[in-house]
């Protein structure tokens, strides 16, 4: 479910400026910044660089003495490999920014895109999958990609070997995007260079991550969120039972998307992620219209949930100034929310209902407990202690 305490009703008003941007990649490349706080730190600060002077601050109350954002020489340079890249910038303020990330507690504040980020307008459906696939693993991916590209569905996956690498195929005449856990400009696996070109071309590349970045096993689940995030549905062809594929699927749980599965053979391994999902509520799918039949059916129920495009909304109220708490209070405040929790991660929502205190209290108490680096955020508003 979205946080109600997420900012995306009263988006920032966007940079306009060199000098805008570059306070914006400051302060989400900042040290423990992630998607959470640069919203938190924006709704509560109004500009990026007002809350770049505030962090410091935020740091020092937190218990982290001598804390620096991060230097605009390096913001600086991130933009001119960006667009020595072919890259595009796209904020969260963007008009073309995906409205279906809006949605997310976590969504990224930042995309770089290569190619044409105006078919993000499109509905989507994430075809995902095992990089070892068998042959009828392969030929279901390209079958369902195909023929729900036919049907005016953007197809989205990772641009991974064997499932990913079918789907973006089988749809790149229609256009797919490519969801990347490196820089948009690093193609991985190198094998997918020539297909990466072909989607800029008739689609879209996007990443969060800088450009030039290798990417790293711990990027791929962060990448996976925006894979479910962008899509109405993730369709899942073969996937081991412990693999990406099914984080995949239980991050687009938490977001509220839809979760479908092709079945496959008992005794393969590669089925067994599918099976479970299948035997857990996941829709069957054995074809396109299975997919198509199980999504919601009138365009008011497609519009309600999941606009195609952000919708006007006014000006946001400023808030009354909160009221200043004593050191003793904030110090007492961050220990009851250590006390209850743990290192499973619990839904930010419950952790405030739980303290009996107000949002706007529990709110700054998270961001300095998260930039002291004792608790984490994971994807769908979840907070655990930090391991």
């Amino acid at each position: 479910m979205p946080d109600t305490n997420h900012p995306s009703t009263h988006p920032p008003l966007p940079p306009t400026t060199e000098d805008d941007r570059v306070s914006w990649l400051r302060l989400l490349r900042s040290r423990r910044v992630g998607p959470n706080t640069f919203h938190r730190l924006m709704a509560e600060h109004g500009s990026a660089g007002a809350a770049l002077d505030a962090l410091p601050g935020v740091a020092r109350a937190a218990g982290v003495a001598d804390y620096r954002a991060c230097p605009a020489g390096v913001a600086e340079a991130e933009l001119r490999a960006g667009h020595a890249a072919g890259a595009r910038l796209l904020t969260f303020a963007d008009p073309t920014y995906p409205a279906a990330l809006r949605d997310l507690p976590d969504a990224p504040p930042l995309l770089w895109v290569i190619g044409d980020p105006a078919i993000l307008s499109r509905p989507m459906i994430a075809v995902v999958g095992a990089r070892n696939a068998s042959s009828l693993g392969l030929r279901m991916a390209r079958a369902l990609a195909a023929d729900l590209a036919a049907q005016g569905y953007l197809i989205v996956s990772g641009l991974a070997r064997g499932i990913d690498t079918a789907a973006h195929r089988a749809s790149l005449d229609d256009g797919t995007v490519a969801t990347m856990a490196g820089g948009v400009d690093v193609i991985y696996p190198a094998e997918n260079a020539e297909l990466a070109a072909r989607i800029a071309e008739s689609g879209l590349r996007l990443s969060e991550q800088p450009p030039g970045l290798a990417p790293q096993a711990r990027h791929f689940p962060v990448r996976n969120r925006l894979i479910s995030g962008l899509a109405r549905a993730v369709v899942v062809v073969e996937a081991a039972a412990k693999s990406g594929s099914l984080i995949t699927a239980r991050t687009a749980l938490d977001q509220g998307r839809e979760v479908m599965a092709v079945p496959g053979h008992p005794i393969d391994a590669r089925a067994a992620g599918c099976n479970m999902l299948i035997r857990d509520g996941a829709t069957l799918v054995r074809n396109a219209a299975d997919v198509i039949e199980a999504l919601p059916r009138s365009p008011e129920a497609t519009q309600a949930e999941m606009p195609l495009a952000p919708a006007p909304t006014p000006a946001p109220e400023r808030s009354p100034p909160p009221s200043r708490r004593t050191l003793r209070d904030t110090a007492a405040l961050h220990s009851q929310i250590l006390s209850r929790l743990g290192p499973s991660p619990l839904a930010e929502d419950q952790l405030i209902r739980d303290l009996a205190s107000p949002a706007q209290t529990v709110a700054p108490a998270l961001v300095a407990l998260e930039l002291d680096g004792r608790i984490t955020r994971h994807p769908g508003g979840l907070v655990s202690l930090a391991v």
